[in-house]
C-alpha cells in the first residue's frame, strides 16, 4: 500500500475515533429531548395521577444516565442527600403494629388514577419480596425477607435501620429498585412503623 494513503486513513481513523466520544454524547442528547417530547406530548394527568410524575429529580437522572451504575464519587454524594433528608419518628418509636403491616404487606392499592388522594397507599411488598413462609405468590426482584427479625433481633437499631430502608432505600443504594416510600409520602410514618414491625415482631408471619 502507498505509503503516503496509509498515513491519509491512520490520520483518517484516528480522527473518526476522536469524533466517536462527541458524536455520542450528541445522540444521547438528541435522543433524551425526543423522549422528553414524548412523554410531554402523551401524559397527561388523571384524577390523583399527575403528569408532572414522570418529571425526575437529580438522582433519577443521574441512574438513567448511567444505567445504574453511577461513578462512585457521584454515588456517595447523591446517597449522603437521600441519607441527610431522612426524617425519624419523632416520638422516638419504630415499632407499630404487625398485623397491620401484613394488611399494608398485601395491598398494592393507592397512588392509581382510579383512587382516591385521602385513601391510603398500601406497601405492595410481597411483589418484590418473600416475607411469609406460607405465601405461595411473591416477586422476586428484592431479596428474601423470611426470618428477617429471627436473624437479627429487634432492637432500637435494626428497628432504626428497617425504618429508614422503608423511607427511603436509596440512601443506602443510589439506584435501587425499591421506592421511597416516606421520601415520596407513598406511606405514612405509622405505616412505616407497621411494616417495620411486620419484619421485626417475634409474632409476625415474617419470623415464623
Amino acid at each position: 500500500m502507498n505509503a503516503k494513503l496509509l498515513m491519509s486513513i491512520t490520520v483518517s481513523a484516528a480522527f473518526a475515533l476522536a469524533m466517536a466520544p462527541a458524536q455520542a454524547e450528541k445522540a444521547a442528547s438528541n435522543l433524551d429531548a425526543k423522549t422528553a417530547e414524548i412523554v410531554k406530548r402523551d401524559f397527561r394527568d388523571k384524577g390523583i395521577a399527575k403528569a408532572t410524575r414522570v418529571n425526575q429529580d437529580e438522582l433519577q437522572a443521574a441512574c438513567s444516565k448511567y444505567v445504574d451504575k453511577l461513578p462512585p464519587k457521584l454515588k456517595a454524594k447523591l446517597e449522603a442527600k437521600e441519607a441527610e433528608a431522612i426524617k425519624l419518628p419523632v416520638d422516638g418509636k419504630f415499632m407499630g403494629d404487625w398485623k397491620a403491616g401484613e394488611k399494608l404487606a398485601q395491598s398494592g392499592r393507592g397512588m392509581t388514577w382510579s383512587d382516591k388522594a385521602e385513601d391510603p397507599a398500601g406497601g405492595n411488598c410481597y411483589n418484590c419480596h418473600q416475607l411469609s413462609s406460607k405465601e405461595i405468590a411473591f416477586g422476586t426482584i428484592g431479596p428474601s425477607l423470611l426470618n428477617f427479625g429471627k436473624v437479627r433481633g429487634n432492637g432500637e437499631d435494626i428497628q432504626r435501620y428497617v425504618y429508614a430502608r422503608i423511607y427511603n432505600a436509596k440512601a443506602a443504594n443510589a439506584c435501587a429498585n425499591m421506592p421511597r416510600f416516606g421520601h415520596m409520602g407513598i406511606l405514612s410514618e405509622a405505616q412505616m412503623k407497621d411494616l417495620v414491625a411486620l419484619l421485626l415482631d417475634p409474632e409476625s408471619p415474617v419470623n415464623k
